[in-house]
């Protein structure tokens, strides 16, 4: 029966659908907006199932345009496999689990982490049985004598971390994680590909909420994880199939096209963050700024080595004169220009109130102890001209 005899709530259906692939190749991955991939015969179906042949069967399982997102992250981070995910947070959930961690476990975690990976590592695995451990990843003698104290499965730190920015020594920390047996995950949200590949210091698994600076507009939500090695790329994807936290199409497209521009943005945002830091710096309304570029002598070495000379990353956090939240507050409402956003990275410039955001569950004490205080604010610096930056905090900062 020919499609022109079908009665017309048939032809609504099936019109147009499942033709021939155009002659053309696609300059740009097109955008597969499909939940299922059908074949020819059930002889190919089931190959593709078990796995004989290439294909496509559910987009749970796999799908074109998140694949090429997919590579093109293994590529920049120099990994043998690479998964995405619906958000950070699921990327770096699958990334413990690729560990093969179980109840009885112990993690042995950086204290300089972002609030939600803490909730994770305390709240859900320790829900099952999973220890967690913090130690200053910065002091690498007392961070080696603590893994041989409690000898765990698992290190994770950030490359810079949330919110007082100080680099990781990857490199160093991935050989105490070998010296006692652990796998060694760092999140490298806060840098990217593009000023830092942990892989290639020794990690194990390199982590990202492609939200920030992979996405780069604030427009998209995603993760992604790159592993060194392949033989964890089937767990990376059964996690991703069993526990549904799949990136959508729509999301995989966006974040791919937003590295296509992640250098450009990212040079302009690291001048434009190590010119306001200079200029914070003797600010007569802020009392410290942190950012690596301006870290004691002593440790340029290891930035240098860890983060793409001659940048130090786009974000500042300042601690106010004033060092209330109630200043901090006054200071993030007079801003005109400086957009209050609960992210980073992206082409504007945005500030966070660590206490009262990423940090907001990290009990009041705990907090201070890590040097998170109220008068704290989180700067992710963006495109914009630099002098139009500088002169919206500083009127922010005197009103």
């Amino acid at each position: 029966m020919g499609k022109e005899q079908l009665g017309i709530n048939t032809q609504l259906v099936h019109a147009g659908e499942r033709g021939a692939p155009p002659n053309g190749k696609p300059v740009s991955t097109p955008i597969y907006a499909t939940a299922t991939f059908t074949y020819d015969s059930m002889a190919e179906v089931d190959q593709v199932f078990a796995g004989e042949k290439q294909g496509y069967i559910y987009t749970r399982y796999g799908n074109p345009t998140i694949a090429a997102l997919e590579e093109a992250m293994r590529v920049l981070e120099e990994g043998a496999a690479a998964c995405a995910y619906s958000s950070g947070m699921a990327a770096l959930h699958a990334a413990i689990f690729a560990c093969e961690i179980s109840s009885g476990a112990t993690i042995l975690a950086s204290q300089d982490l972002y609030g939600a990976t803490t909730d994770l590592l305390y709240k859900i695995l320790g829900s099952y049985g999973i220890k967690t451990t913090t130690a200053d990843f910065s002091d690498v003698e007392a961070l080696r004598a603590k893994a041989f104290e409690v000898r765990p499965q698992v290190l994770i730190a950030e490359t810079v971390s949330n919110p007082l920015l100080k680099v990781c020594d990857i490199a160093t920390c991935a050989e105490i994680a070998r010296e006692v047996g652990a796998r060694f995950i760092v999140d490298n949200t806060f840098t990217s590909p593009y000023l830092c590949k942990p892989l290639k210091h020794g990690a194990d698994f390199s982590v990202h909420s492609a939200t920030k600076y992979l996405g780069g507009h604030a427009d998209v939500m995603g993760g992604v994880v790159v592993a060194r090695d392949e033989v964890d790329l089937p767990t990376l994807i059964g996690v991703m199939k069993l526990v549904g936290g799949i990136l959508g199409v729509w999301e995989a497209h966006e974040i791919h096209r937003g590295l296509k521009t992640l250098s450009l943005r990212m040079d302009r945002q690291c001048d434009n963050a190590l010119r306001l830091a200079k200029y914070l710096e003797t600010h007569e309304d802020v009392s410290r700024v942190h950012y690596p570029g301006l870290a004691p002598a002593q440790n340029q070495e290891t930035i240098k080595r860890i983060v793409r000379p001659p940048h130090f990353g786009a974000l500042v956090s300042i601690e106010l004169r004033d060092n209330t939240r109630e200043a901090a507050f006054r200071f993030m409402d007079a801003l005109s220009l400086c957009v209050r956003s609960t992210s980073l990275g992206d082409v504007f410039t945005g500030v966070l109130h660590p206490a009262t955001a990423s940090h907001r569950e990290v009990a009041p004490k705990r907090r201070l102890e890590l040097g998170i205080t109220e008068g704290l604010v989180r700067i992710s610096v963006g495109i914009e001209d630099i002098e139009d930056i500088i002169a919206d905090i500083d009127q922010a900062l005197k009103r």
